[in-house]
């Protein structure tokens, strides 16, 4: 009975709600894809410091994240809502971090340059927690469908991938091209400021954008109850003990850490072994966009109808596993001798492929985990009286945070155990440490992401046993009505 209760969503609600998430990565894939290769290869300073500084701010972050998901919760606005006053907040302090950290100032170095770096990647990813956990909790409340939900965090993927490719085509293509005294404009030092400034102004209007058009939701998004205590360290305790009961959510939880030192540390080396391994130029780069667009499409188009047939949990786990092995196979292969060498023609194109597959994968897992996410706050307002869905994207956007900042810090120590050279030449790099890199960058990666996959099967809230919350939760809601 609930499940065809459908709260419908208009399209427009849908694009801007999503568009959100273009600016999210917009700003995050920025920093996650260029500001260690900016520090370390460009500024000089060591790739430990380099990656340790966005490690060091994910300690805020585990802070942050889950306190404005509890606040956003329990906040009391009956014209602006739970979630749109912190979204108001959040886009111009989010855009002046943006920036800073792409132009410190000439006379820094050495450690002074590393607290430059790493004070600013604190205040960015606070600045963004302001809006993004609002924002993906936004998106949860807007259907109680198990369906409608897979459609609405399909958009928020889809329009992030759009932020994302966006931004890594132009970025390599335009903004970082090569000139006369650099080869490889990634590592021009003069195209860093401009390619910020124009970023930062961008994603300031798309995050305000999201924000005002979707206010017009407020009126039909819940409050917070008339007797639910205001904000307090107790109640925020109490909010954190609520939602580590819930089984279900713990094992996403310990997946998307595992998950996230996958991702976060092949992000880091991506640009690494796209110039060093296989000494691509910065628009040859650009052209893997062709194959993240058509996965993307794709996982935008089928998402909904594989959760038709199939539960979220066998989607979640199967989409893990091959997210963990497809995008290795590159240098899995080369290493076997199975892949073709630098300069060859075919190179590109299978990795263009490649970075498709590798899209789909991730996009569908995406999707699925975020769209669990909101199912999973049914069964806590079933189980506790009370919605929780800031604190429980919380974690979403914490780990979209940690997979750069475990990422980094590994890649970055990796690097300088191999002894990779500090502003060092593509096609002049020792093949011994190029060896080295390849093997950090994708088998051994391959391991968490499979850990992961184990922990997303313990996930267990099937089509039905969602259909069966949502008639309860109907229950107690139209007696609490009658009452």
């Amino acid at each position: 009975m609930a499940e065809t209760e459908v709260r419908q969503v208009s399209l427009r609600t849908r694009l801007t709600f999503g568009i959100g998430s273009a600016a999210e990565q917009i700003c995050l894939y920025s920093f996650g894809l260029l500001a260690m290769l900016y520090y370390n290869q460009v500024l000089g300073l060591s790739a430990t410091l380099a990656g340790l500084a966005p490690t060091l701010a994910l300690v805020f972050d585990a802070v942050s994240d889950p306190l404005i998901g509890s606040i956003s919760d329990r906040f009391k606005a009956k014209k602006w809502g739970r979630r749109h006053p912190f979204m108001f907040a959040a886009p111009l302090p989010v855009a002046l971090c943006f920036f800073a950290i792409f132009n410190p100032p000439d006379a820094l170095a050495g450690f002074g340059l590393f607290l430059w770096f790493m004070g600013f990647a604190v205040a960015l990813r606070t600045f963004m927690t302001l809006f993004h956990v609002p924002h993906l909790a936004l998106g949860g409340e807007l259907s109680s469908n198990y369906l409608e939900r897979s459609k609405i965090m399909s958009y928020n993927n889809f329009f992030g991938w759009i932020g994302a490719a966006g931004t890594f085509y132009i970025a390599l293509t335009f903004a970082f091209a090569p000139t006369a005294e650099y080869a490889n404009g990634l590592l021009n030092p003069d195209a860093y400021p401009v390619f910020s400034a124009i970023a930062a102004v961008v994603v300031f209007f798309i995050l305000y954008s999201s924000a005002w058009f979707t206010r017009d939701q407020i009126p039909r998004l819940s409050q917070p109850p008339e007797n639910q205590p205001k904000f307090s360290l107790l109640e925020f305790w109490s909010d954190i003990q609520a939602v580590l009961i819930n089984r279900n959510y713990v094992f996403l939880l310990i997946a998307l850490f595992f998950l996230s030192i996958m991702i976060g540390t092949r992000a880091a080396f991506n640009l690494y072994m796209n110039t060093y391994y296989f000494e691509f130029l910065p628009a040859q780069v650009a052209l893997y966009v062709i194959g993240s667009a058509v996965g993307y499409i794709a996982a935008f188009s089928l998402t909904t109808r594989i959760h038709r047939h199939f539960d979220k949990r066998a989607t979640i786990v199967a989409s893990a596993i091959l997210l963990s092995i497809v995008p290795a196979l590159p240098v899995m292969l080369r290493m076997a001798g199975y892949f073709p060498d630098n300069g060859t023609p075919l190179l590109l194109p299978l990795m263009i492929v490649f970075s498709g597959l590798g899209g789909i994968c991730g996009a569908v897992l995406n999707i699925s985990v975020m769209s669990a996410l909101a199912d999973i706050a049914d069964e806590n307002e079933l189980l506790y009286g009370k919605r929780q869905e800031g604190m429980l994207f919380a974690a979403r956007t914490f780990f979209s945070k940690a997979d750069q900042a475990l990422g980094h810090f590994l890649a970055g120590v990796t690097l300088d155990i191999i002894q990779f050279p500090v502003q060092s030449t593509p096609g002049e790099v020792d093949a011994d440490v190029i060896y080295w890199l390849g093997l950090a960058d994708s088998p051994l990666t391959i391991i968490p992401g499979l850990i992961g996959a184990c922990f997303y099967a313990g996930y267990r809230i099937s089509k039905k046993r969602h259909t069966d919350i949502q008639e309860k939760l109907q229950v107690r809601r139209s007696g609490m009505l009658r009452a």
